[in-house]
Order: C-alpha cells, then sequence, then structure tokens
C-alpha cells in the first residue's frame, strides 16, 4: 500500500525539477524473484546531480542504479536492468550480496513532455479513491510510452505482451486505507508519523482547535474538528478504513466507539487498559464485536508514546495482512516476495 503514497511523493517531486528546468529519470522494479526488498511498482527518482528518492532495495542497487539512471539522462534512452542477488560473485550481472533472488528494473527519461503528461495525469487520479492502471511499454520503439487508466474491474500487475508485440509493464495502484485518529493528544502525534510513514492516510479528529495546529500534524495527515455530536458523516470511512479511539476522556471514547459501531469500519482500536475498553464495551452492548482491538496494539513491551505508536501500527499492518505476528526467522521461503 506504500506505492499509492511513494509514486506520489515522487511525481510530486519529479514536477519540482521539471519546473525548474532540471532533468531527471524514474527507476521502477518490474519483476522480482525469490526474496526480494522491494515489490514491483516500487520507484527511485535520480535526478542529474546524482541525488535520489525512493528506493528499489534495501539499499544494495542503488548506487549501481543511479549510475544507469545518469546515462538515461544524458541520451534519453529507457534502460532494462536486471540484477541477480545471488551468493555467486561471478553469476552474469550479480553483486554478489546473498539475497537468494533477481530484480528486473525499467528506467525512463522523467523529464519529458509525454512522461509529464502522464504523472499529471496519475497524480490527479491519486487524490481520488479508485485504482490506477499505470502501463509503460518496455521495449522497442515505444519503450518509455506510458497509458493511464482507472480500470473498472480486476487488472493483474506485471509484464505482459501488447497488441504489437511489445512487453509492457502493469501497476495497479490501489487506494490505501483511511486510519482515522480519534484524540489529537502529544501521544498522537507519533501515530500519526507512523502510520502516515507505513502508507495509511491518515485523518487526526479532535474538538479541540489547539490541538490540530500544522504544526503538531503536518504535511498530508488531515486535521478534523469534530464532537462526537458531530457524528461520522465527515469523517474519511470510505472504503476500506480503520479507526484508533485515544482521547483520553471515557465518555468521548465511549461515544466515539458507539458512533463508530454503527458504521462498516473494519477495526476499532481503543486505547487503555482492559478494565476501561471492557467497561465501555459493557455500556454500549457491545462486548462480542471482534472488530475491537483494546488494548490497542501487539504486545512488544512498549513504553512511551513512540513504542506504542510503534505496537499500534505493527497490529494495523498484521490485521490488513490477514497474518498473525510471528518472527521472520520462524517462516519458511522468502520474506519480501509476493
Amino acid at each position: 500500500m506504500k506505492h499509492w503514497q511513494e509514486t506520489a511523493e515522487i511525481l510530486s517531486e519529479l514536477t519540482a525539477e521539471a519546473e525548474a528546468g532540471r532533468r531527471a529519470a524514474v527507476a521502477t522494479v518490474i519483476r522480482i524473484h525469490g526474496s526480494a526488498y522491494r515489490r514491483p511498482g516500487a520507484k527511485l527518482l535520480v535526478r542529474a546531480d546524482g541525488a535520489m528518492s525512493g528506493s528499489v532495495s534495501g539499499g544494495c542497487l542503488e548506487a549501481d542504479v543511479r549510475e544507469n539512471a545518469l546515462r538515461v539522462i544524458d541520451d534519453d534512452t529507457p534502460r532494462l536492468l536486471h540484477y541477480d542477488t545471488a551468493s555467486d560473485d561471478r553469476a552474469p550481472f550479480g553483486l554478489g550480496l546473498g539475497c537468494n533472488g533477481s530484480v528486473d528494473l525499467f528506467v525512463q527519461p522523467a523529464t519529458t513532455p509525454a512522461f509529464l503528461d502522464s504523472a499529471r495525469r496519475v497524480r490527479a487520479a491519486l487524490g481520488g479513491e479508485e485504482p490506477i492502471a499505470i502501463s509503460t511499454t518496455l521495449e522497442g520503439r515505444s519503450a518509455g510510452d506510458v497509458r493511464v487508466s482507472t480500470p473498472g474491474g480486476a487488472m493483474e500487475m506485471g509484464i505482459h505482451e501488447q497488441a504489437q508485440g511489445a512487453r509492457a509493464f502493469t501497476e495497479v495502484l490501489r487506494p490505501p486505507p483511511h486510519l482515522v485518529l480519534f484524540g489529537a493528544g502529544d501521544d498522537a502525534i507519533p501515530l500519526a508519523r507512523y502510520a502516515r510513514e507505513a502508507g495509511f492516510r491518515v485523518a487526526v479528529v479532535d474538538h479541540r482547535p489547539a490541538f490540530l495546529s500544522p504544526a503538531r500534524f503536518p504535511g498530508e495527515v488531515r486535521r478534523l474538528e469534530l464532537r462526537p455530536e458531530d457524528g461520522a458523516a465527515a469523517l474519511p470511512l470510505r472504503g476500506e478504513a480503520y479507526a484508533v479511539v485515544k482521547a483520553h476522556s471515557l465518555a468521548i471514547d465511549r461515544e466515539w466507539i458507539r458512533r463508530l459501531l454503527g458504521t462498516r469500519v473494519a477495526y476499532i482500536g481503543a486505547l487503555g487498559p482492559r478494565a476501561r475498553v471492557e467497561e465501555i464495551l459493557r455500556q454500549l452492548g457491545a462486548a462480542g464485536d471482534d472488530r475491537i482491538f483494546g488494548p490497542v496494539g501487539l504486545d512488544l513491551g512498549a513504553e512511551g508514546p513512540e513504542q506504542v505508536a510503534l505496537s499500534v501500527v505493527a497490529e494495523l499492518l498484521a490485521f490488513r495482512s490477514r497474518r498473525s505476528p510471528r518472527h521472520l526467522r520462524e517462516r519458511e521461503g522468502s520474506i519480501h516476495g509476493a
């Protein structure tokens, strides 16, 4: 789900580069095999001065990708790159990283009029609630051509053959879930930041305007001045949405949970001791509702707002992926692959 946010950020930076008259290239992961740190669709923006934004690996490929991207900027010619990350240094195009996988990337000029036009259309679509399909021709005379659409039905991500015979990579961006935090106290600041960095679209709700200042919640975090009696209609609860209630007021927390129980929110986290959460649910007659996660967060031995925020975001990610939290060393097979 991070690709939605990362794409928006990279295209925003790219637009700024183009407006300043500077050139840049974009590298995109188009296929992985075995273990790989990033999945297809991950992007790296390389500027003409060598500065980079984004990532296509855990840091092991970026230096070489940057050198190739600088050549793309110089000659305006897209490139397909293949990296074998196995342990054998003698393998063709191998880096001897011991990661037991391979990664294919497509690097293309990104400040051409055609690419900037497609970037504009993608950025506009990223403001909505519909999936976006971005198909990029990988070879032939049309290499680098981009088509943007909003498919109504299912569309698979991956490499496919076009009608003219050339291969294309189709990236499907699906809107990430909304996360609404009820309560803008100091402990909401790291939670909003970490959740945003993890890819959630975050909104913070509070009835105290001073707590909702841009200095406390900068960037793309929405700030909504609301009380429970204002209802849930103004909340960003469309599509996939999660909520964490943490106003540190028994009455306010109870009323927000009451409102949320009448929505289709899949996850309702409640901060506070177990006895407090159980009392709220008893008063609401909702003791058996399995959408309630309270006390909210994974058992990480967390202490302090930053660690608690990490435990909450970790629980949200585990819930969304339908996985029971465990150590990666207990998982068989690739850990970062699809």
